[in-house]
């Protein structure tokens, strides 16, 4: 009882000095506010990158010009501080936002790798060393986390997300929000996380870039918001829109989204910001011109532009107009000035900028031993036919490809501040990892690709590049040369780290031409090959997967991807890693995705009219969840303390997990539960749950799943969130579709 009332008595204190906290803030605004003109309200608007040939401000002078009117509210760096707060008449502080999205100069693997690792603690970890690293650089707000459910590789940006389950993600962006962010948004070592793309983005059609979305409310809610919703809930400072529509309506200025669900629902009190100009950008939506999309965006509760400076350029027109009203601009200003009143610039404008202790935590020993670890942990072992891996530090390895020695891909997609000459590449990882014990032969083999739209795509005609045969055959003969040699061969093939990111969508996700040849080169020495794949996102792979003995996927991981790939390859560490989106046989199966519904006419290879393909399998060449071990784990004796589930109640489901291999090894134990039958149609399976267990060879561990009736739940017809009674599929396995163990429990009224 004594606990209780302490508890109780600690949760009134918080909730009475949060509400002082607010009071004194609202005061010190409201007085702010008070003094601005027009034109200063709507300057904290105006989000200026720094890009030129923008219609008011341009980088140098004209930029500082704006910054000393008052007409910039975001943007970089410490003379532009400086200008704000000592020569601007109001002296309001900038604040200073940038895409650090895995890293900061710690490059850690992308964020599509990171998720594979199964593992909150260690993602949250990753953010922080990125908010510590930016907090000490000038940066206090992060473009980050990308919370997009993405279905369809083709789309670039897939590697910013967590891959395609909801439930997943929403821990994942979760487990961001509170990195960045920690507990006090106003120390040194936190800034602002900004969750994007609100909403629905990663559902691009035919998974190009920019392009259109269109689906259901029903696919909205039940799979495509939660992650956003949980990021919210989590205590997201911010948010940006997304390019797309949603209903016909571009996002930017989709008042149902932006206001009745985010604001009115969801609750949220932050930030809103757009991505870049995608005010702009509703013209070319056939929304109107600029004025008309920018006034749109604000009553719809767009806060700040990004890029675009068309709120600072025409809601004054506007207003004058009646076409936006006074209390909206001051909505707006209200809550940037807000944002920067938590993050403590207010307090002190240069927090953000302390180069003493940049030099101290800036890649220090303790980040990139971080970085190490968890690109090891990133890592997916997709294939060990005949136990080839892992591989003896002895004899002679042959390390072919174009990204064995590459440096700059491993840093990945938007990796801004992530230099080249930190990072350990894979032929270096190796070469560390076997010192003198084997000896270690290199050879390019190929270049990345040799399809000239694909090598000049976005390059202006005077940086062409032609490809020459001459070259590959010589590429190619090296790499024969050392293959000679060697006693194993390490191919290290993929993707560019410019192939994948944002406008990096492809139509083609195999290994490029000039690539399998080196891999067919290098198959025909009869010699056994290792094929580590290093990309942004799933590829097709089914030729690889039926001759190579052994596929590693490593992604771009980061500054110690080398390392970290060595760690594995010699078994140094145990693999663990376990995909987070699924991998196609074809392009032709996408959109592709584990947690789908079932058909009328399920597959049925010997009938003709079932829903199937004539020239492929239905099922995935690697499946959501799928990623092997130098062990395995044997599943057994299931148990429920019961089968009937009530509103309130818990069902307790226990198994034992036993090592049967030779090596320690750590598994991830899934949980999909099935609802049987409902009013709407339901997926086939459902992620609901997951254990990552460290067990020793030939131990044992048992492992406990509560089911609740939130589990049950989902999004009916009318857009309730509810449960229904009925029968349950409990299933428990070491991927979507190697499900070990099966029961069925029954929801009551």
């Amino acid at each position: 009882m004594k606990n209780a009332i302490c508890i109780f008595i600690t949760i009134i204190t918080f909730c009475v000095n949060v509400s002082a906290q607010d009071a004194k803030m609202n005061i010190f605004i409201d007085q702010l506010m008070n003094k601005m003109t027009l034109m200063e309200k709507l300057g904290q608007l105006n989000l200026a990158s720094g890009v030129g040939n923008l219609p008011v401000a341009t980088e140098g002078s004209g930029l500082e010009d704006f910054i000393r009117k008052g007409l910039i509210g975001s943007t970089g760096g410490k003379r532009n501080q400086e200008i704000a707060v000592n020569e601007s008449r109001l002296k309001i502080p900038l604040i200073a936002g940038e895409d650090v999205i895995h890293g900061y100069n710690t490059i850690f693997p992308i964020p599509l790798a990171m998720s594979c690792m199964w593992d909150m603690e260690l993602i949250e970890k990753s953010a922080q060393i990125a908010a510590t690293e930016a907090g000490v650089s000038g940066i206090c707000w992060t473009y980050s986390p990308m919370v997009d459910i993405c279905r369809d590789p083709r789309w670039g940006r897939i590697a910013e997300g967590a891959g395609e389950d909801p439930w997943y993600g929403s821990l994942v962006a979760k487990a961001y929000v509170k990195g960045y962010q920690g507990n006090d948004l106003s120390a040194s070592n936190t800034i602002l996380a900004c969750v994007k793309h609100f909403a629905l983005y990663g559902a691009s059609e035919a998974g190009r870039d920019y392009n259109t979305v269109d689906m259901s409310r029903l696919s909205m809610y039940q799979d495509y918001l939660p992650p956003y919703k949980a990021a919210i809930d989590a205590g997201a400072g911010s948010l940006m829109t997304a390019f797309n529509v949603v209903d016909g309506i571009p996002a930017t200025g989709n008042k149902w989204l932006l206001d009745d669900l985010l604001r009115k629902d969801w609750g949220f009190k932050g930030l809103v910001v757009t991505d870049y100009a995608s005010i702009n950008s509703m013209k070319t939506h056939g929304m109107g011109e600029s004025q008309a999309g920018a006034a749109r965006a604000l009553k719809a509760g767009v806060d700040m532009d990004l890029a675009g400076q068309i709120y600072v350029s025409t809601l004054g027109k506007s207003l004058e107009e009646g076409k936006v009203t006074q209390q909206e601009i001051d909505r707006a200003c209200r809550r940037i000035l807000e944002a920067k009143y938590k993050l403590g610039l207010f307090d002190d404008p240069f927090k953000y900028f302390n180069e003493k202790k940049a030099k101290e935590v800036i890649l220090c020993k303790e980040h990139i031993d971080a970085a190490r670890e968890i690109a090891s942990r990133s890592i997916v072992l997709l294939k060990n036919n005949k136990e080839l891996l892992p591989l003896k530090k002895t004899g002679k390895i042959a390390v072919v490809g174009p990204l064995a020695n590459s440096k700059s891909d491993m840093l990945g997609t938007w990796s801004w501040k992530g230099k080249a000459e930190n990072v350990i590449s894979i032929l270096e990882g190796i070469k560390n990892a076997t010192g003198t014990k084997a000896k270690v032969l290199y050879a390019k083999g190929s270049s990345y690709t040799t399809d000239p739209y694909l090598l000049n795509v976005s390059k202006k005609k005077a940086d062409y590049i032609t490809p020459s045969i001459e070259k590959e055959n010589q590429l190619l003969q090296e790499a024969k040369n050392i293959a000679d040699k060697a006693d194993i061969i390490v191919a290290v093939l993929g993707e560019s780290r410019d192939w994948s990111g944002e406008a990096a969508s492809r139509s083609d996700i195999s290994i490029p031409e000039c690539q399998q040849t080196l891999l067919k080169e290098m198959l025909a020495t009869g010699k056994p090959v290792v094929l580590i794949l290093s990309n942004g996102r799933p590829l097709t792979l089914t030729w690889e997967d039926e001759h190579v003995d052994a596929v590693l996927e490593a992604w771009h991981g980061g500054v110690q991807t080398g390392n970290a790939v060595a760690d594995v390859l010699f078994g140094d560490y145990n693999p663990s890693g376990k995909l987070t989106a699924t991998f196609p046989r074809s392009v032709g199966q996408i959109p592709i995705y584990y947690n789908h519904k079932n058909t009328g006419n399920p597959i049925n290879v010997e009938a003709k009219y079932s829903s199937k393909y004539l020239d492929i399998p239905n099922d995935p060449l690697y499946p959501f969840g799928h990623g092997l071990s130098y062990t395995r784990f044997e599943y057994s004796n299931l148990v429920l303390d019961k089968t009937k589930l009530k509103t309130n109640e818990t069902i307790k489901v226990k198994l034992t997990v036993t090592n049967i291999g030779k090596r320690d090894g750590e598994e991830i134990v899934q949980l999909y539960l099935r609802d049987l039958a409902a009013s709407i149609s339901r997926p086939v399976k459902e992620l609901k749950g997951y254990k990552k267990v460290m067990i020793p060879s030939g131990k044992s561990k048992e492992i406990t799943f509560d089911i609740t009736s939130e589990d049950l739940a989902f999004w009916n017809k009318d857009l309730v969130f509810g449960t229904e009674p009925g029968a349950f599929d409990v299933m428990i396995g070491s991927s979507s579709a190697d499900i070990r163990l099966k029961t069925t429990i029954d929801l009551e009224n």
